[in-house]
C-alpha cells in the first residue's frame, strides 16, 4: 500500500505526531554531508525488512541542512529508522555508508535489543535485519496525575538533600528483591514492594540514577554485559531492558511511572548522563547513528581525520561546543525536564564540555564564550533544576573547582572530599588540615563567597571504585572477573583492609572494618557541603574487591536484601545520622561557617585538637576537634575525630546557664548504642572526654 506524504517541516527534529489538520508523523533529522536519504518504515519492530522504503528529494525534502518529511496515517508506536547516502572519505572525516541501518538520534523509544549485532554494524554488509530502530512517541498523551501541576515540583535546596547513587537495575534484580522475577531490575520493581518506602524512611532526597539512556549492552568484552550503562546510543530513549513492558511504547510510559511514583514521596530523580562519547567507539567501532548520520560534525577528529579523538578513555569524543551537536544536548535536557519530569543530571566527564570543538580547553564557562556548559545553565527551561558535574576527563583535564568558581548554578562532585577523607581514617599523614577544609566546604577549592556551598557534592563511594565494606577491607583492587588482567580501574583507592584481605571470620577485624564504616559516614554527614552516598553501603553491600563492575550484571553488584535485615543496626545507626543532621540549622546553612575563636551570634566553627583552641596541623597529627554552633538556634555541637589507633583524651568546651554535654554519637560503641537520639543520650559529667583509637564523637550541648 502506498503511503502519501507532503514535503514535512524542519522542526521539530525527530518523529513528531501531528493531530491537527492532517493526521500523521513528521520525520525529521539534520546531516550536513548527506545526498539522499532514505526513510524505513517497519510493520513490526523485529520485522527482518521494512514495510515501506521512502526516498527524501534533496530538492523537495531538504531545507539547508535539514531532511524532513510527513507521513499521513501514521501513529504513535511506528517503527522506523534510516540509510543515509553520502561522502565515504575517511581524510576528510566523513563516514556516511548506506549499507547501515541508523537510529534517529531524537528516537524517544528504540527497539530491536533482541536482534541487535553489533559487529554486523562494524563490517561490510547491510545490517537491516540486525540493526536497532527507532520508535515515533506521542509525549502528550500520558497522564501524570497531577505531578509538577497540583503537585509542584520538589526542588529541594542542595542544603537539605541526600543523594543516594543508584543502579536502577541492580537495586531489585536480585532474587531477595521480593519484586517478581518479570519486573526484577526494572523501573517498575523499583517502584514495587515497598522499595521507595525503603528509601524514604532512610532519609534519602534523591536518586541519581546510572546511565538509563539506551546503551550498547554489548560494548564490552566477549562473555560480558555492559552493566553501568555509560555506552549511549539513544539520548532520548529510555534503555529498554530497564522496562518490564517491552511493548514499543511501554520503556516510556513505564520510566514515567517510576519518576511520578518518586516524586509522590518526596523524592528527586537526577539522571547521569554520559555527552561525552557514544557507543560507537573508535575507528574501528559500529556504525549505529552519528557516525552514519555526519561524523565530522558529531565527533573530534584527530589531524587524521580518519581517527578519533579520545578524551574519555572510551574510543571517542562527543563534540559537545559544535553549534549542532550543542543544540542536540540542550533539546536532549529540555526533553528530560519537560516531558520526563526530571529533577537534575549529573555529567559523566563533565570536563569534556568545557573544551572546544577542537578539544582545546576553554578559558572561560560564565558565557564570554558560546560554550554549551554556559548554554545550559543559562537556559530558562532548565532553571532550578540540578546540574552537577563530574569535572574532570579521561585526558587529564582536572577541573574540580572551576565550573563552581566560573559558573553560576552549576555543582561538583568534591573529588578530593572523598580521597582526603579516606587519607585521613585510613591513618596517612598530613591530612588534618585537608581534612579541615573539606569539612568546611572546602574553602581551598571554592573561593567565591557568593554561592551556595552546597554544591560541593561530598561523597566517600561511589559507583566507579570500591564499596565503603570493600574500601575497609581492601588493599588492592581485585577485577579479575574483568577479563583485563585486573589492569582496569583505579590503582590509587585509598582503602586500608584493617590487617587481612577480603572477607574474615575475625570478629575483632569484622568490628574494627564497622567502626571505620561508621567513621567514614559520620565525616560525610558532619561536613558542610551535599552528602552523597552509594547503593547499599549502608547495609555493607560486597563487590569483592572489585573495583569497576561495569561489566559485571550479577550477584556481583546487585543489592542483596537479605542483607537488610542481617545489617538492620548499620541501617538504623545511618538512617538516625541522617534525620539528625538533617534536623539541625547548622546543616542547613548555604554560606560557609566563620571560623571563629570567640562567640559570635551567627553560626561559626571552632577548630581544635586535643587541647581547646589548639588544633594539631602538623604531618603527624591524626586528630582534629572542632564546635560547631548556631546561636540563635540554640545549637551547639563539639566533634572529636581521632584516626590515631590509640585513645586520646580531648579536653570539652565550657557550657554556661546550666547547659550539660551530651553524647549523641561514638562509633566505637556497639551499634545498638552507638548513636543515640538527644532525649536519651548519656551526659558527660567531666572536663575531658577519652576517645579510643579510630573513633569519632559527637556532643551535642542542652538543658
Amino acid at each position: 500500500m502506498a503511503l502519501k506524504t507532503l514535503p514535512g517541516e524542519s522542526y521539530p527534529l525527530g518523529a513528531t505526531v501531528e493531530k491537527d489538520g492532517k493526521k500523521g508523523v513528521n520525520f525529521c533529522i539534520f546531516s550536513k554531508q548527506a545526498t539522499f536519504i532514505e526513510l524505513l518504515l517497519f510493520a513490526e519492530q523485529n520485522d527482518p525488512q521494512p514495510s515501506h522504503t521512502i526516498p527524501l528529494d534533496p530538492k523537495l525534502n531538504r531545507t539547508h541542512y535539514y531532511w524532513h518529511i510527513f507521513v499521513e496515517g501514521l501513529e504513535a508506536g511506528q517503527v522506523y529508522a534510516y540509510r543515509v547516502h553520502g561522502p565515504h572519505d575517511l581524510s576528510k572525516g566523513h563516514r556516511c555508508n548506506p549499507e547501515k541501518v541508523l537510529l534517529d538520534p531524537y528516537a524517544k523509544a528504540i527497539v530491536g535489543s533482541s536482534i541487535y549485532n553489533r559487529e554486523a554494524a562494524k563490517h561490510p554488509g547491510d545490517n537491516c535485519a540486525q540493526a536497532l530502530r527507532s520508535v515515533v512517541v506521542d509525549t502528550e498523551t500520558y497522564d501524570w496525575e497531577g505531578d509538577w501541576e497540583e503537585i509542584p515540583r520538589l526542588r529541594t535546596p542542595y542544603s537539605k538533600s541526600v543523594i543516594y547513587e543508584m543502579h536502577v537495575g541492580g537495586f531489585t534484580r536480585h532474587p531477595s528483591s521480593g519484586v517478581p522475577s518479570e519486573k526484577r531490575g526494572t523501573f517498575a520493581g523499583l517502584i514495587g514492594k515497598e522499595k521507595i518506602a525503603y528509601l524514604k524512611s532512610l532519609g534519602i532526597t534523591a536518586v541519581e540514577l546510572l546511565p538509563v539512556h539506551y546503551f550498547d549492552v554489548e560494548d564490552v568484552r566477549p562473555g560480558l554485559t555492559n552493566y553501568w550503562g555509560y555506552s549511549t546510543i539513544g539520548f532520548f530513549a529510555p534503555h529498554s531492558s530497564y522496562s518490564s513492558d517491552q511493548s514499543p511504547l511501554g520503556p516510556v510510559n513505564e520510566f514515567r511511572d517510576m519518576v511520578k511514583a518518586l516524586h509522590k514521596e518526596g523524592i528527586e530523580v537526577i539522571l547521569d548522563v554520559v555527552f561525552n562519547h557514544t557507543a560507537e567507539g573508535d575507528e574501528h567501532g559500529p556504525t549505529l547513528n552519528f557516525r552514519g548520520i555526519d561524523n565530522s560534525t558529531y565527533y573530534i577528529l584527530e589531524e587524521d581525520h580518519s581517527q578519533y579523538k579520545n578524551y574519555a578513555g572510551c574510543g571517542n569524543t562527543f563534540r559537545g561546543n559544535h553549534p549542532i551537536v550543542g543544540r542536540f544536548i540542550l533539546d536532549c535536557l529540555r526533553y528530560w525536564v519537560t516531558e520526563m519530569h526530571i529533577d537534575g543530571f549529573r555529567f559523566d566527564l563533565a570536563s569534556i564540555l568545557s573544551r572546544d570543538s577542537s578539544g582545546t580547553p576553554l578559558e572561560d564557562l560564565r558565557g564570554t564564550t558560546p560554550d554549551i556548559l554556559w548554554v545550559i545553565e543559562s537556559d530558562p527551561v532548565l532553571a532550578g533544576t540540578k546540574l552537577i558535574a563530574e569535572a574532570w576527563d579521561a585526558a587529564g583535564l582536572y577541573d574540580v573547582g572551576r565550573f563552581v568558581e566560573l559558573a553560576d548554578w552549576f555543582a561538583e562532585w568534591n573529588g578530593p572530599f572523598r580521597d582526603d577523607v579516606r587519607r585521613f581514617i585510613k591513618g596517612d599523614t598530613g591530612m588534618v588540615p585537608r581534612l579541615a577544609s573539606r569539612i568546611l566546604g572546602s574553602p581551598d577549592i571554592y573561593h567565591r563567597e557568593d554561592v551556595d556551598i552546597n554544591r560541593s557534592i561530598n561523597f566517600i563511594t561511589c559507583h566507579d571504585g570500591f564499596t565503603l565494606n570493600d574500601l575497609v577491607s581492601y588493599n588492592e583492587k581485585h577485577n579479575e572477573g574483568n577479563g583485563e588482567n585486573n589492569c582496569d580501574g583505579d590503582n590509587h583507592n585509598n582503602s586500608w583492609n584493617c590487617g587481612v584481605e577480603g572477607e574474615v571470620n575475625d570478629s575483632a577485624i569484622d568490628s574494627l572494618r564497622l567502626q571505620q564504616i561508621k567513621n567514614f559516614f559520620t565525616i560525610l554527614f558532619l561536613s558542610q557541603g551535599t552528602p552523597m552516598m552509594l547503593m547499599g553501603d549502608e547495609i555493607r553491600r560486597t563487590q569483592r574487591g572489585n573495583n569497576n563492575v561495569y561489566c559485571q550484571d550479577n550477584e556481583l553488584s546487585w543489592f542483596n536484601w537479605d542483607k537488610v535485615e542481617k545489617e538492620y543496626d548499620l541501617w538504623c545507626f545511618v538512617r538516625r545520622l541522617i534525620y539528625f543532621i538533617q534536623g539541625l540549622e547548622l546543616f542547613n546553612q548555604e554560606e560557609r561557617l566563620e571560623v571563629a575563636d570567640n562567640s559570635p551570634n551567627h553560626p561559626h566553627i571552632s577548630w581544635h585538637g586535643v587541647k581547646l583552641g589548639e588544633p594539631d596541623w602538623s604531618d603527624y597529627s591524626h586528630c582534629l576537634a572542632f564546635s560547631l554552633r548556631h546561636p540563635e538556634k540554640k545549637e551547639y555541637l563539639h566533634v572529636m575525630l581521632n584516626a590515631y589507633w590509640e585513645p586520646l583524651e580531648f579536653q570539652l568546651p565550657w557550657l554556661e546557664n546550666g547547659e550539660r554535654w551530651y553524647r549523641v554519637l561514638d562509633t566505637s560503641l556497639p551499634l545498638n548504642e552507638t548513636f543515640c537520639e538527644l532525649e536519651v543520650a548519656v551526659e558527660i559529667t567531666t572536663q575531658n572526654y577519652t576517645t579510643n583509637g579510630r573513633t569519632c564523637v559527637v556532643l551535642m550541648a542542652k538543658h
